[in-house]
């Protein structure tokens, strides 16, 4: 996709997960976020910059091979919004729009991600695209116009890019998942238990 970039959020330490990093558990093989950055590279983006920190060596093991770029964030102890700012930060000056995609949802497609790049590129890469659920509630990821990239790469603390979206007055547009599947992410065991018997089943 012509100028799209993603920046994948791998920095954090798993906590409500366990001892173990969440991040590479092994579903069908392959590590959780080595799933999830296929499916991105699989949707044509033409920049993937994975943001790292808490068990970088691994991290970056588990993604050889792939078109990627990696991003450390220092400050990965302050929180999700640092991660944000150093992945966007990141990306190529000539990036007119990024997925801020976490790297704990197993069930991402490309597909999803090719239908949200459509609806920003109809906006005229203007509004923010985020994905709904069959009951409309906000999902990730979350696509930013390079409008908004200032307020991002300032963010900082545990907060996210969620709370700036819910402050922002302009254009936006939700686009109605295929699938809820597609925007569950890996909280707790409980959860990567189910992410690996649907990935069987398929």
């Amino acid at each position: 996709m012509r100028a799209l970039g993603a920046v994948v959020l791998a920095a954090g330490t798993s906590e409500r997960f366990g001892a173990e990093n969440k991040l590479l558990a092994d579903i069908d093989n392959e590590s959780l976020i080595r799933h999830v950055v296929q499916a991105i590279i699989g949707s044509g983006i033409a920049e993937v910059v994975i943001v790292t920190g808490y068990d970088e060596g691994r991290i970056a093991a588990t993604l050889e091979g792939l078109a990627i770029r990696r991003a450390h964030n220092g400050d990965w102890r302050s929180g999700m919004g640092t991660s944000v700012a150093t992945g966007i930060a990141a990306l190529h000056a000539d990036i007119e729009g990024a997925f801020v995609v976490p790297g704990d949802m197993p069930h991402l497609t490309s597909s999803l991600l090719v239908r949200l790049a459509w609806a920003f590129n109809e906006s005229g890469r203007q509004a923010v695209v985020f994905p709904v659920t069959a009951s409309g509630d906000q999902r990730n990821p979350v696509l930013w116009p390079r409008r908004y990239f200032p307020l991002l790469t300032s963010l900082c603390g545990p907060g996210g890019g969620r709370q700036l979206l819910q402050r922002l007055a302009g254009p936006r547009v939700a686009v109605r998942a295929e699938d809820d599947r597609q925007l569950l992410d890996v909280d707790e065991i409980d959860d990567l238990i189910a992410a690996r018997l649907s990935a069987e089943l398929n």
